[in-house]
């Protein structure tokens, strides 16, 4: 459950402590994906020393393999993977609307083909809860209709409320099925149309979830109504309900949303630009395989205490990426993954100070975009 622990005076930002029965997460904070229940490029152990404080894992995609009964005989996620943290399960919807050609959507569920073998599958709301039951997470998130944007008011309207039916059904089944200690999530949908949003945050909220997902953002809609979507779900949202943005985001965006009272986030980018030979820094993103790299002597970020930034220095990183070397992608993942995790305590500690406006217009001032020295 979630306990508001601070409220910043200038913006939205606050922090709190979300309590699993693994443990813990001071928030805001950064949950980096472990899409097929591995973090790519990183093993639990680096996690662990790194001090990341939970996971997003993908339903989907264990459901398609090895097979959720399978993680079910391993004991659950947690020993599957040797991970003694929180643990968040993706009810998979998202990377199923993404199967635009292979699936049909009825009130009833979504019929689609496996991105592996082109198999056909059905799954209802309930059969969603029982994939992730047998996975046995901390946090469950049921099936939910995302729609691209630019949507009609008309279909935003309809994945309102087919998010909100199955919504209820999948709450109705883990009342059924209770499991000690798992919680459960529910998503607020509605494009960028504030009664759409306000009409599926308070049903949702109605229905005594234990906290609330920000979907059908960041899915081509122009920045600015984003940014407002989030204000108006913050500042009606239950303020001991925590607000997870799912899919997000870049370290900008990621101050950004914080402002507008978003507390948890989880995203591939991290380690996606780690396996890209890009890194980020205080100062924006570094291209570590671009020829500026080649005679560097200084780390890939000089605030930074990471394992890599204490002992390689650009040139190294470089000439492993450009030789496939595993190791580069390796330890370019292990810095961005740390980064991440340093920046969210950085903006924690703002929050808790209330100075995080002051934080905000430092760190974008800073931070640039792209930079391709």
């Amino acid at each position: 459950m979630f306990k508001l622990l601070k409220q910043d005076s200038a913006t939205q930002a606050r922090a709190g402590v979300f309590s699993t029965r693994h443990g813990d997460v001071q928030t805001p904070a950064f949950f980096p994906v472990a899409t097929q229940a591995a973090v790519k490029g990183v093993s639990v152990k680096d996690l662990e020393e790194i001090g990341i404080s939970g996971l997003l894992v993908n339903a989907y995609h264990l459901f398609l393999r090895p097979g959720t009964d399978i993680v079910a005989k391993c004991g659950g996620l947690h020993k599957f993977m040797g991970f003694n943290r929180p643990i968040i399960t993706d009810s998979g919807g998202y990377q199923i609307f993404s199967l635009e050609r292979l699936r049909k959507v009825s009130d009833d569920g979504v019929q689609f083909q496996s991105h592996i073998d082109g198999k056909t599958f059905f799954l209802g709301p309930q059969d969603v809860m029982k994939i992730q039951l047998e996975l046995y997470p901390d946090v469950v998130v049921p099936l939910d209709e995302c729609v691209k944007s630019p949507a009609s008011f008309e279909d935003a309207q309809r994945a309102v409320q087919r998010t909100v039916r199955w919504c209820r059904k999948s709450k109705e089944f883990l009342d059924q099925n209770k499991r000690e200690g798992l919680l459960f999530f529910g998503i607020v949908q509605g494009a960028t149309y504030p009664e759409l949003r306000m009409e599926c945050l308070k049903a949702v909220q109605d229905l005594g979830v234990d906290g609330l997902c920000l979907g059908g953002l960041s899915v081509g809609e122009d920045t600015d109504l984003r940014y407002n979507m989030l204000s108006l779900v913050a500042s009606q949202a239950q303020p001991d309900r925590l607000r997870y943005f799912m899919g997000y985001g870049l370290p900008d965006d990621i101050v950004e949303a914080v402002s507008r009272g978003v507390d948890l986030f989880d995203c591939v980018i991290p380690t996606r630009m780690g396996r890209t030979g890009t890194a980020f820094t205080s100062y924006g993103k570094l291209v570590v395989r671009n020829a500026g790299c080649t005679r560097d002597e200084s780390p890939l970020d000089q605030g930074c205490s990471c394992y890599v930034c204490r002992n390689y220095c650009r040139a190294y990183l470089r000439h492993l990426i450009n030789a496939n070397e595993m190791l580069g992608v390796q330890l370019l993942t292990y810095h961005n993954i740390y980064w991440y995790n340093h920046l969210m305590r950085r903006i924690r500690e703002a929050v808790r100070e209330d100075r995080f406006a002051g934080f905000k217009q430092e760190f974008l001032r800073n931070y640039k975009q792209v930079d391709d020295n």
